[in-house]
């Protein structure tokens, strides 16, 4: 397989990426509550490892929540002393009482506490990108924003993005921090968010998180990717995988975007 980056490239969180990156929350256990360790430890870590050093795909996504705590580990396990150019993006905010539950936490003192866990399980002095994984609606907003704000400050993260969060929260939060990276759900069963074009004027990256609909549409990897891709030379997408061969096939999905951009010579760049 190529390193050519899968679908050209954006610019999200200071470093070119892909725009086809790869979300981790597959690689923890118990299938789609991703709780727990992997089945099979040594095909997860052999999955970061062909993503990044064999695939090009140097944009991977993960959450604190992912296991809970597992998902970090094995990246660092994986891919640690990491490359220069690898965005790490995590994800804090969210805890998980049980496999199929998922909490948002936004207490400042818990974002606090979760960046430094994720710091120490990633093996950096600062994470690349960390998003506010859910807003949590006990806690007033420019709480739980500036605290990740303060944190950038201090140099433990190097910009601030939030997912699942609808228009009106990711416009409050706005005003109290700069807000680097917006992450959503986007695919063809799931096609309106308004957050597209906000951040296309804004000049924000868009990550597409659920590009194939958790699996749904699996089927047609092409035709479901390129619709994602198509929104916007701001978009990205972190499909999810546990197996390299289905990671290999999804970068040949998009090949035929890759060369169309590569000759375009099209970036994005984030603010």
């Amino acid at each position: 397989m190529t390193k050519n980056p899968p679908a050209g490239q954006i610019e999200i969180a200071g470093k070119i990426v892909p725009r086809l990156g790869l979300s981790t929350l597959h690689l923890a256990g118990r299938g789609r509550y991703a709780w727990g360790a992997p089945g099979a430890r040594s095909a997860a870590l052999e999955l970061l490892r062909t993503a990044v050093h064999d695939l090009g795909i140097n944009l991977i996504d993960t959450s604190d929540a992912y296991g809970p705590h597992v998902v970090e580990e094995l990246i660092r396990e994986a891919l640690a002393p990491y490359p220069e150019d690898l965005l790490i993006s995590t994800k804090v905010g969210m805890v998980r009482p049980t496999p199929d539950s998922w909490s948002p936490v936004g207490k400042p003192a818990y974002l606090r506490a979760a960046v430094e866990g994720s710091l120490r399980r990633l093996g950096v002095d600062s994470l690349d990108l960390c998003y506010l994984h859910r807003i949590d609606p006990e806690v007033a907003v420019p709480d739980q924003i500036e605290v990740l704000d303060a944190l950038r400050d201090e140099g433990k993260i190097r910009y601030i993005g939030i997912a699942d969060a609808p228009p009106e929260d990711v416009r409050w939060a706005s005003h109290y921090a700069r807000i680097d990276v917006v992450q959503s759900p986007l695919n063809l069963k799931n096609q309106d968010d308004p957050l597209l074009g906000i951040c296309q004027d804004a000049g924000i990256p868009y990550v597409a998180g659920q590009p194939l609909c958790s699996g749904e549409l699996a089927e047609d990897l092409s035709t479901a990717l390129s619709w994602v891709l198509n929104q916007g030379e701001h978009v990205a997408a972190i499909p999810g995988t546990s197996s390299a061969t289905h990671l290999e096939e999804l970068v040949r999905a998009v090949a035929g975007l890759d060369n169309h951009l590569s000759d375009s010579g099209t970036t994005t760049r984030g603010p």
